[in-house]
């Protein structure tokens, strides 16, 4: 089974509701939404009402009366002023990230839900989904206020392998992704990535063994002393044969050959299903070279080649992707990007948002998680 898509219109909010739905003959229901405003005009504090309001509109529809609200993510344009707009309730995961969604309005919002769950919020601040089997591990706007981004990377890893500590869990062999903000990415990623090395080295998380899925790129926290921002997901009873982490060797290098740390993708396998989540991805060969410099329409072509060739290793097509992040360098080439993929992937739910990556000869990066019921009886399910 693929994912369903659908798109629904709240007129009287004058939003739309992109979402794909996993579910369906006694399997768990997961639903993720892009909720996007289609009239830009009213001041950012209704923006964000109508956006808060179609949260609430969209989870009273008869499809979703047993599904909970995991995880929400705003882009948003302006974070140290719009802050106070967000909308949060007890038992959520909650993320705010300065990345502008380039369709001209304040703010975007994903959010993920989840099929009879329970929701529970950790002193630290972790918010932990919890199904019959596992709990689901989601902390998000992880910082430090202080030091330069090699110190306020260490030490935001420090806090969250602390946390992890907490739920008898490690970075090395439970956390599935992160996601990494960088305020000034041109000059700041490089300590970032020198910080995370060595403490993935510490960790037994080498070259040899494995890293973590990740996203590294522009973004800005509320505050503008934070340098360094920081989401992640783990799973504290997953086992190790259930991890698999993807090459892509025919169109993609291992990372570790130009100096950073991350997986290109990650399979996590479930009794009944399987969750792949596919890092940012950028215009680059399997020499570690980025290609089609300059030209933004070939880049694109070669991001979604690279996905693509992810996903076949995974078993999965872009028919099971369940949402696309599309961060762009270059506010010019919104157009041109949105047309593309709009023609060539209208169904999916994506947001495109104004986010330089790590290379300046990047245009363009996405990323993407796809779900696929591919059974395995060795484990159990999700």
């Amino acid at each position: 089974m693929t994912a369903k898509y659908n798109t629904i219109h709240f007129d009287n909010l004058k939003t739309r509701v992109t979402y794909s739905l996993f579910g369906e003959r006694n399997r768990v229901t997961e639903f993720h939404a892009i909720i996007e405003l289609t009239d830009y005009d009213s001041p950012a504090a209704e923006q964000f009402d109508k956006l808060n309001d179609s949260v609430l509109q969209l989870f009273s529809c008869p499809f979703l009366a047993n599904v909970s609200i995991v995880w929400k993510r705003y882009f948003v344009s302006d974070a140290a002023n719009q802050f106070g707009f967000l909308q949060q309730t007890e038992n959520e995961a909650v993320s705010v990230v300065q990345q502008s969604p380039l369709n001209g309005s304040k703010a975007i919002l994903w959010v993920y839900g989840v099929e009879n769950v329970k929701m529970e919020v950790m002193p630290d601040g972790a918010v932990i989904m919890k199904r019959p089997n596992y709990a689901h591990v989601f902390y998000t706007q992880l910082h430090e206020k202080t030091g330069s981004s090699f110190q306020q990377t260490t030490r935001v890893f420090e806090k969250y392998i602390t946390s992890l500590g907490n739920l008898h869990s490690t970075l090395e062999a439970n956390c599935i992704r992160t996601w990494l903000f960088i305020q000034n990415v041109d000059n700041q990623y490089a300590q970032m990535v020198e910080a995370r090395k060595l403490l993935f080295d510490a960790e037994n998380m080498t070259s040899n063994t494995h890293y973590i899925a990740s996203t590294g790129i522009e973004g800005r926290y509320i505050n503008p002393n934070v340098i360094v921002l920081m989401d992640a997901y783990a799973i504290p009873e997953i086992k190790k044969e259930q991890i698999i982490y993807l090459n892509g060797a025919s169109h993609l290098n291992p990372t570790h050959e130009y100096g950073v740390t991350f997986e290109r993708g990650t399979i996590v396998q479930f009794g009944d299903r399987r969750h792949v989540f596919i890092s940012g991805t950028a215009s680059i060969n399997n020499s570690g070279q980025a290609v089609h410099l300059l030209n933004i329409e070939m880049q694109i072509n070669r991001v979604l080649e690279n996905i693509s060739v992810l996903l076949q290793e995974a078993n999965c097509e872009m028919d099971d992707i369940a949402y696309l992040i599309i961060y762009l360098r270059d506010i010019a080439d919104y157009k041109t990007v949105e047309s593309y993929i709009e023609n060539k992937y209208p169904h999916i739910p994506k947001v495109i948002v104004l986010a330089p990556v790590c290379r300046p000869e990047w245009l363009i990066e996405m990323e993407c998680m796809a779900v696929k019921f591919i059974k395995d009886s060795r484990f159990a399910c999700y």
